[in-house]
């Protein structure tokens, strides 16, 4: 009977993925508009990647400045239902909104204008919705944070060897924002890219509390690197950490943007999101007056992930290449980032695992592997591996 339920369970949450809802009829392309809110600004990297996003569809779309309306600085509260009213008013086609608590607010707007599309990032909500014009994106960054741990730990393992360190001190920090599942699952997946190069490796994650707070992410660094950690990595949106790194000659892995101007000797790389794929599609998707998927996620293989410039003098030798190869790998489905071959929980290797939050009932572990965003584009792995602390 559990078997049972577990199937039907699997049948409703894939066909979550590709139910769709469709504009009656398309758009002119010189009649659309677009509107977006964001958290930030083009001083926050998450938002940046973002706003490039915007400029690229306007350009592959040939749209007019005037067609592009930008909300910025919009936080996760009652504001950001302000701007999305404000943005059907001003007659944009599709809206969207680019961080986590946006999304009940994003989604109130949404209910009462059904003739627009609401395309919400990291969010979780919209195949439950009940809604027709909600829709959920993300992209496997995971994908690109276990390449870039990859890179961390190639570093980390040339400095056992040319004896800067000792196996034992193969400690990481990593600067977290939230203990949410987005969060537990990129600095999973960056950790078994470490571990996969240095096997001695061991990490410990501090959490700001907050997703873009230069101060506290420096300060979370420091705190790491007094604790005697020799290699920093992020998911938090400044530069914060990279400005900690830099004096202590601590090299560091970050997110979004290129930390290299920030640390010139000690900057990596740093996994980023390319969001230009799906707003583009999404946009284009009301032009044609075609469906747009209830929850979108892709990664390498549609290049919606990807690493920012390798530091040619600051990583180990032999990166460039053993980033090649395992960009082709993940790509072509021959290596699974949550192979649960490679970590342990609570001493035990995990065969199975059917209690997620979100999906209770429904096993996630098949094949070898955590089947990380495919059910839904937001992450959902939030198991506590073996090798890593938090703070």
């Amino acid at each position: 009977m559990k078997k049972l339920l577990s199937l039907i369970m699997v049948v409703c949450m894939v066909l979550s993925l590709t139910v769709v809802a469709a504009s009656a009829e398309g758009v002119a392309a010189d009649k659309i508009k677009v509107g977006f809110i964001f958290i930030g600004d083009e001083n926050e990297g998450y938002t940046y990647s973002h706003l490039v996003a915007a400029q690229e569809m306007q350009k592959a779309l040939g749209l007019s400045d005037d067609q592009i309306i930008i909300r910025y600085n919009i936080p996760e509260s009652e504001a950001c239902y302000e701007a999305a009213v404000d943005l059907a008013e001003q007659g944009c086609n599709i809206i969207f909104a680019n961080s986590f608590g946006h999304e009940d607010y994003l989604f109130k707007a949404a209910a009462e204008y059904p003739e627009i599309q609401f395309c919400h990032a990291t969010g979780t909500k919209a195949a439950s919705s009940g809604l027709t014009n909600t829709h959920n994106y993300f992209t496997a960054i995971y994908e690109a944070r276990y390449i870039s741990g990859v890179v961390g730990g190639m570093k980390l393992q040339s400095m056992i060897d040319d004896g800067t360190i000792t196996a034992d001190q193969a400690k990481v920090g990593y600067v977290g924002a939230y203990p949410y599942a987005e969060v537990v699952s990129g600095y999973t997946a960056f950790f078994l890219g470490v571990r996969a190069m240095c096997p001695s490796a061991t990490m410990e994650v501090v959490y700001t509390n907050s997703w873009a707070d230069a101060a506290l992410e420096k300060e979370a660094a420091e705190s790491m690197i007094a604790d005697g950690c020799k290699l920093i990595g992020q998911h938090a949106d400044t530069t914060g950490a990279s400005t900690a790194c830099e004096p202590a000659g601590v090299p560091i892995v970050g997110y979004n943007i290129s930390m290299i101007p920030t640390a010139p000797t000690m900057a990596l790389t740093s996994s980023t999101n390319n969001w230009v794929p799906y707003v583009t599609y999404a946009v284009k998707s009301v032009l044609d007056g075609t469906a747009i998927d209830v929850d979108w996620c892709k990664g390498f293989s549609e290049g919606a992930v990807a690493l920012t410039d390798l530091n040619k003098d600051a990583i180990a030798a032999g990166t460039e290449e053993k980033v090649a190869e395992l960009e082709k790998a993940i790509a072509d489905g021959t290596l699974h980032v949550f192979d649960t071959s490679t970590f342990t929980v609570g001493g035990e290797t995990m065969t199975t695992f059917d209690t997620c939050y979100g999906f209770e009932g429904y096993e996630m572990i098949s094949d070898g592997y955590f089947h990380e965003s495919e059910l839904r584009s937001a992450p959902t792995f939030e198991l506590r591996i073996d090798g890593i602390t938090e703070k």
